[in-house]
């Protein structure tokens, strides 16, 4: 067993230095040896364990002694661990590569690839208005929620992506971007919430609602604006409006829509219906249901929709 460790160990190392090749290629010896049922000739394994009980003998006789003993069964829980941390390992790769992280899907925990977890942050809810129940992933839900209360297009499309941003929120900024570049090559029914997680920006729901309301078509040029401005000039309303009006929304129009009672009725409903789904920060996006929590990478999104990205091409 001791062959197989040092096997896996030197052709490592031998990447690196022509010495651990030699030895790498002496432990291959020896492993096919054994896996013939056939003693190892070139004494390999004594030669190997020599130089460990050597160095280990001008620190410690006691300890020498202890290794020398047990150097077989040594042998094989450092083979055991290096089985398990290479499978821990692969895990973690894959996890990463399918879902941003290295635990799963917007599962929380060490990455050794997203050291920050920048894959997994969001800008957390701090309006006492918006505060919703536990923070937990698994929580997370459609269950119950009236999308028609939110602006939306190709409703027809094969996919169904539920975007609950901030347009102050950093991570929905960059989310927004992903999102949108992927949806010029597939076929998705997009509904978008806006959902303020800071007070200064509140407001912009009901301007989100009224743009939609006045002309659905053009909401989505707004959508761009507002996402493409300065978080600083979010502040201010009269910018935002002025923004409006550039795109050729009525000014007067929009203005009786954000004074109507009506709109702030329905933003509460939106609120409500967004709480439902038990969120706890922004970006979240559901994609057929299936919640994704902070700024994944891009080939998540792609994956999770990439049966309609290759329709595409077979149309």
């Amino acid at each position: 067993m001791f062959c197989i460790a040092a096997l896996i160990v030197f052709s490592i190392l031998g990447i690196f230095s022509a010495t651990h090749r030699q030895l790498a290629k002496e432990a291959l010896d020896c492993v096919f040896r054994r896996v013939t049922f056939r003693p190892c000739v070139s004494g390999f394994r004594e030669k190997v364990q020599a130089k460990i009980l050597g160095k280990v003998m001008t620190r410690s006789v006691r300890l020498a002694k202890l290794l020398n003993k047990y150097f077989e069964l040594l042998s094989w829980i450092f083979l055991i661990l290096m089985i398990w941390s290479t499978i821990w390992v692969a895990r973690g790769g894959y996890n990463y590569y399918m879902y941003g992280n290295c635990n799963g899907l917007n599962a929380s925990g060490f990455c050794v690839f997203d050291i920050n977890g920048e894959n997994n942050k969001t800008t957390p809810i701090i309006n006492e208005k918006c505060t919703v129940g536990p923070q937990k992933e698994t929580n997370l839900t459609m269950e119950g929620v009236d999308l028609s209360l939110f602006p939306s297009r190709n409703p027809n499309g094969k996919n169904e992506v539920f975007f609950i941003g901030c347009y102050s929120c950093d991570y929905t900024r960059k989310t927004y971007e992903l999102i949108k570049n992927l949806l010029d090559d597939v076929n998705v029914h997009l509904t978008f919430a806006h959902f303020p997680v800071k007070p200064d920006t509140q407001y912009l729901s009901a301007y989100d609602y009224c743009a939609n309301k006045l002309n659905p078509e053009k909401f989505w040029n707004f959508n761009d604006q507002i996402f493409s401005m300065s978080i600083s000039d979010l502040e201010n309303r009269d910018y935002t409006l002025q923004a409006a009006v550039k795109l050729g929304y009525d000014k007067t129009s929009f203005e009786a829509c954000l004074a109507d009672p009506a709109t702030q009725q329905t933003v509460d409903k939106q609120f409500e219906a967004i709480k439902n789904t038990r969120i706890y920060g922004t970006p979240t996006i559901f994609i057929n249901k299936e919640p994704l929590v902070g700024p994944k990478p891009y080939r998540v999104y792609e994956r999770l929709l990439g049966h309609a990205f290759w329709e595409k091409w077979f149309e």
